[in-house]
């Protein structure tokens, strides 16, 4: 199951002017292509979350930078990039008692929008997914996307 799961990277960074510029250029000469991120705030400090192109690389080279940084586990769930998709993957999460910690979103290329998921319950998660023919995106279909 772990060709299904989706290495995130988490920086806690101080909440300043120019920060996020400092993160996004250490990936960029990198060569490390951000596909999704989301940043929650909370005083002083937040969380920048993303999901990228390579995140081992990604991790050593911010870590190697002096940033906080850590990786975690997530799901990315294909679904049509029509009204309802989403409220169609909330309702089988409902049904299959899955709590959805956080959540963000983007479109990809073939006009499919992929959710990225972190859930209380990642292995029922995408047995739940899967009895459910949702398609899951891994790590190496993240790559070419």
């Amino acid at each position: 199951m772990e060709e299904k799961v989706i290495k995130q990277i988490s920086l806690f960074a101080e909440n300043k002017p120019g920060r996020l510029a400092s993160v996004a250029n250490k990936l960029k000469n990198a060569g490390i292509n951000i596909r999704a991120f989301t940043i929650a705030e909370s005083g002083d400090f937040g969380i920048i979350r993303m999901v990228v192109d390579k995140s081992d690389y990604a991790h050593r080279v911010l870590h190697d930078a002096g940033f906080t940084v850590s990786e975690t586990s997530v799901l990315g769930v294909e679904m049509e990039d029509v009204p309802g998709s989403m409220s169609r993957i909330a309702e089988v999460f409902g049904e299959a008692n899955i709590n959805l910690d956080y959540a963000y979103a983007f479109v990809t290329r073939d006009q499919k929008a992929l959710l990225i998921v972190r859930v209380n319950d990642t292995q029922k998660a995408i047995k739940t997914l899967e009895e459910n023919n949702i398609k899951l995106i891994g790590m190496e279909e993240l790559e070419k996307i």
